[in-house]
């Protein structure tokens, strides 16, 4: 497991996004062999996106040839309420698509989504596991955690070899959400789909994007302590690659010689995000845009 530790959140922003971009270009992908991306929502890869969109202005990376699979998305009907059709601005589908893929050139049927109102939602769950698995398998998954360790919808107590399923949400995780609807704990879905632990732990690779002093408990949990379904992030410790990725603030429940330890791996880590159009100048950058 790789931990990489950076000033603040821009910072982690930036290096994500530049890892991101860093193995597209590697992969090279085309019309006969798509780079497979997990995605996230929340609060926490917004500057990636934005970072990732810049980039993309700047054409250093296309979108064309890559296939999406997202985490999770809210149940449209809860206790028979239809409280979040697709088009809601806070279902998952809306957040996606006005963050990041409208500023792209992905395709949109290479953008895959869970469809919370599906009418039989077990259904789509597998029907989504099978679109990830006919897709030749995630090449690389990002993802972000909750305070309690979640990551997607895994909720504590999660299996760590579940699938893609319909989840019901803890009460702190529809706290947490009650922000997105204007503090109105009635408009807040209870239940989402959700990819399993073990789907994502199926991926080529992991990077989990970790930001704030209210998530340091759950970094020591994933780091310093063993793997447990009562803290989900943790389970990533058994992926053979697995990179996290938090600020300053994140690390302060780690032991001081765990930060030393990893701080002293930054220039093997910075090395994964070198690119060639980093060391080119201004011109030789808008003469290979042309």
């Amino acid at each position: 497991m790789r931990l990489v530790i950076l000033d603040n959140e821009d910072a982690v922003s930036d290096w994500a996004a530049r890892y991101i971009r860093k193995r597209i270009r590697d992969f090279n992908p085309g019309p006969d062999r798509y780079f497979v991306l997990g995605l996230p929502t929340g609060s926490t890869p917004l500057g990636c996106y934005k970072k990732l969109i810049e980039f993309h202005k700047q054409k250093t990376v296309s979108f064309r040839y890559v296939k999406t699979f997202n985490m999770d998305e809210y149940v449209g009907k809860c206790t028979n309420q239809p409280w979040l059709p697709r088009d809601h601005p806070e279902s998952y589908h809306s957040y996606m698509w006005n963050n990041f893929f409208k500023h792209v050139d992905i395709l949109p049927e290479n953008a895959h989504i869970l469809n919370g109102n599906a009418s039989d939602l077990s259904a789509e769950c597998a029907r989504f596991e099978r679109l990830i698995s006919e897709a030749g398998g995630v090449e690389l998954f990002v993802g972000g955690i909750g305070p309690d360790g979640h990551i997607a919808f895994n909720e504590p107590g999660s299996s760590l070899a579940s699938r893609t399923r319909v989840k019901t949400l803890a009460k702190d995780t529809i706290l947490a959400n009650a922000r997105f609807f204007g503090n109105d704990l009635s408009k807040v879905p209870t239940e989402a789909l959700t990819v399993g632990v073990g789907t994502v732990m199926d991926a080529r690779e992991v990077m989990i994007l970790i930001v704030g002093a209210h998530k340091a408990f759950a970094l020591y949990k994933a780091i310093e302590e063993g793997v447990n379904h009562m803290w989900t992030v943790s389970a990533f410790q058994l992926h053979p690659r697995t990179i996290i990725i938090c600020d300053e603030d994140a690390t302060n429940e780690l032991r001081v010689k765990t930060v030393k330890y990893f701080k002293g791996l930054m220039h093997m880590h910075n090395q994964l995000i070198a690119d060639k159009d980093d060391t080119k100048t201004d011109d030789q950058k808008k003469a290979h845009q042309k």
